[in-house]
């Protein structure tokens, strides 16, 4: 049988890949590269770049371009087959990966490579000062059976959390609601409507079918007029993957997430670290745990106040006008969206016509190609997982090839929700490879439906240009070594720079009109409107200031305060900061860190501050621009020159300092939230 996963030279053959080829393509390059790294040490006499870590950066290349594919098909084309194969390679992905972490001589190896500095450029230098330190956090000094238990722990923690993440989008898709009169979803847009009928006659069901799916869940939160659809709603989303809600038990993370922090726990101490927060700031740019807590509580306490005032002017407002003398968590997106109606006479439906996707997407290139100079291109004939999946290019003002990028922007089922961006492949120029970054970008937007375009809302705008700006950050990256190049090697709460910047030219007149046009009509967005948008841009933003630091203080303090006696106290610690930061309590039965995906299956354990961290940053940064204009070309190649260009190839805020001038000030931030400093 021959195996599309190993013939794989350039993009993945999507459409041949089939669950039976993942095991035996990631057995035998799992044998090959043990084998040649084996052979490698015991033949090297006196190991140099170019004999020891650059073939080594090959072969790993190849297994991470090998693995690529099959980890975003799981993610997007999901099926139990799939899944299955999957999370059979995951114990032998984590196997190799701890194996060569301890192993002794490839680390001495490194590090009299490390140690012949006058052979080395600064980049080399850098990629080996990381690997240097990934060693020590894989347990390389570990006495034998520390070594073994360490191993055992990243074996079991890679299962749990693929567990987890699956359990989430089980449950999500599990949950539906038929209705059959259309008079039980009034309030609703026509656009959610539209779907709601399209989501019925995709599964051959009469009337409107409701889903968990974000697309689904949103408009129904916001709009429908009946109180006890938007609670059923509610409590079927929050209590997903839980022992609490309408599938109570079925999908339940609860065992899960208590094992996932007793074992990074127990692996952080193996290390020498009091918690896993202290270990998971080993690679961030944060310095201390007392850093992080000091900044999440500055910023609440700064804005808990005015979240308090935004809470109590909406309860005022829906008891004089709706007369609810009560709000319950599943009321406030909806008087939300009245009161900002109300005050500003603007709703996301009256914006959305003004952002058909097949206007905004080519509109966002013409912004990015404004900022860097570079230009992008549709590419037909490209093997992808679904239909609905673009592909384009991106060639620099001379037609010299910079990136690639795959586009799959809209929600459907055995997706998972949420929006992404991840790397097919990265930049790498050696002896003998050259190749040139590839991206995944993956959205869940509401499909395009009888024939119309699909019509964003203003956030969903947002969210585009958020991941846009780590795809930018990927793929237009200058350095050669993949280990530091794009994102890779990048401080994990520095890593949002590129994307949170990019969200601020949702707002800016110049790039609306370079995006922004009505679907019919091809009219720009009109003054009156657009003055409507900007005074009601931070509309109740403090309260989302605290939501955000409601999570990340969690986040942070679950990992922090982890005691083996007594467990991890997820639900109490949640509710020790709810009380601290959050102005509106949920209901006891609220499973929220059961959906938690991002620090239990998603890469931010103890680093979700690190959204708040980068905003810092990327608003500090956009501040220049405001200085020097929206589209100023000097402060645009700057930019691209001081951090997309750069990667991880230097530390973070040396290349913050390059670009601004200066360290961050928060300044910004607070501006930028309408939030008093």
């Amino acid at each position: 049988m021959t195996n599309p996963l190993l013939e794989q030279d350039g993009l993945p053959a999507f459409s041949q890949i089939k669950p039976e080829h993942v095991e035996p393509a990631i057995d035998q390059l799992l044998a090959d590269n043990r084998n040649h790294i084996a052979e490698l040490l015991e033949a090297t006499a006196e190991p140099s770049w170019g004999n020891l870590v650059e073939p080594i950066e090959e072969w790993e290349d190849r297994l991470g371009r090998v693995w690529s594919p099959v980890s975003h098909m799981n993610s997007v084309v999901n099926s139990d087959a799939l899944r299955a194969a999957y999370n059979a390679c995951l114990p032998k992905l984590s196997d190799y990966s701890t194996e060569m972490g301890q192993n002794e001589k490839l680390y001495a190896a490194y590090k009299a490579v490390f140690e012949k500095t006058d052979d080395l450029d600064a980049t080399q230098r850098k990629v080996l000062d990381n690997a240097l330190r990934d060693f020590h956090l894989s347990g390389v000094d570990l006495p034998a059976e520390k070594k073994a238990r360490y191993k055992e722990i990243s074996q079991e923690l890679s299962k749990l959390t693929s567990n987890y993440s699956e359990n989430v989008l089980d449950a999500t898709h599990a949950w539906i609601k038929q209705i059959d009169d259309v008079d039980a979803l009034a309030g609703l847009p026509e656009s959610a409507l539209d779907l709601a009928k399209h989501t019925a006659e995709e599964r051959e069901m009469s009337g409107w079918v409701l889903t968990l799916d974000f697309p689904s869940f949103y408009p129904v939160m916001t709009y429908a007029d009946d109180i006890e659809l938007r609670r059923e709603m509610y409590e079927a989303y929050q209590t997903r993957a839980s022992d609490q809600g309408p599938n109570a038990g079925k999908f339940d993370n609860s065992d899960n997430m208590e094992r996932i922090l007793a074992l990074r726990h127990e692996q952080a101490q193996l290390l020498g670290f009091d918690n896993y927060a202290e270990r998971s700031l080993a690679r961030k740019m944060a310095r201390s745990t007392d850093e992080v807590m000091h900044f999440l509580h500055d910023l609440a306490a700064r804005s808990k106040p005015q979240a308090e005032r935004e809470l109590g002017e909406l309860q005022a407002y829906a008891a004089e006008h709706h007369g609810v003398d009560e709000l319950n968590p599943w009321d406030v997106a909806y008087y939300s969206e009245k009161l900002r109606q109300h005050r500003y006479n603007i709703t996301q439906e009256e914006v959305k016509p003004y952002f058909p996707a097949t206007r905004v997407v080519p509109g966002m290139f013409e912004v990015v190609g404004r900022l860097y100079g570079v230009t992008f291109h549709e590419v037909d004939g490209i093997d992808t997982w679904h239909p609905d999946v673009k592909f384009y290019e991106i060639r620099d003002h001379d037609g010299g090839l910079r990136g690639q990028f795959y586009f799959d922007l809209y929600a459907r089922q055995n997706k998972r929700g949420g929006a992404w961006m991840d790397d097919c492949q990265s930049r790498m120029k050696t002896q003998t490879v050259e190749q040139i970054p590839v991206a995944y970008m993956t959205c869940n937007f509401t499909p395009p439906v009888g024939g119309k375009p699909s019509l964003l809302t203003h956030d969903e705008v947002e969210t585009l240009f958020h991941e846009f700006g780590h795809g930018l950050h990927h793929m237009l990256t200058r350095v050669d070594y993949v280990a530091v190049s794009g994102i890779n090697g990048v401080a994990w709460d520095a890593v949002e720079l590129p994307s949170q910047f990019m969200e601020n030219f949702c707002w800016q007149r110049e790039a609306l009109d370079l995006f922004a046009a009505h679907v019919d009509t091809g009219k720009p967005i009109p003054d009156n409107l657009y003055d409507r948008m900007i005074a009601a841009k931070n509309f109740q933003s403090a309260m989302m200031m605290v939501r955000q630091l409601e999570f990340a203080m969690f986040d942070f303090r679950i990992h922090r305060e982890y005691d083996p006696a007594k467990g991890g106290r997820i639900y109490e610690i949640l509710d020790e900061v709810r009380r601290e930061v959050a102005v509106i309590q949920p209901p006891s039965w609220n499973r929220f860190a059961h959906g938690f995906s991002h620090i239990f299956a998603g890469g931010y354990a103890a680093g979700y501050y690190s959204y708040k961290w980068a905003e810092v940053l990327s608003a500090d940064a956009f501040s220049l621009f405001e200085e020097k204009g929206v589209f100023d070309q000097a402060t645009g190649q700057s930019f691209l020159q001081n951090i997309l260009e750069k990667g991880g190839s230097k530390d973070a805020m040396e290349l913050f300092v390059a670009f601004r001038g200066r360290e961050p000030e928060i300044d910004a931030l607070l501006r930028h939230s309408g939030i008093a400093a």
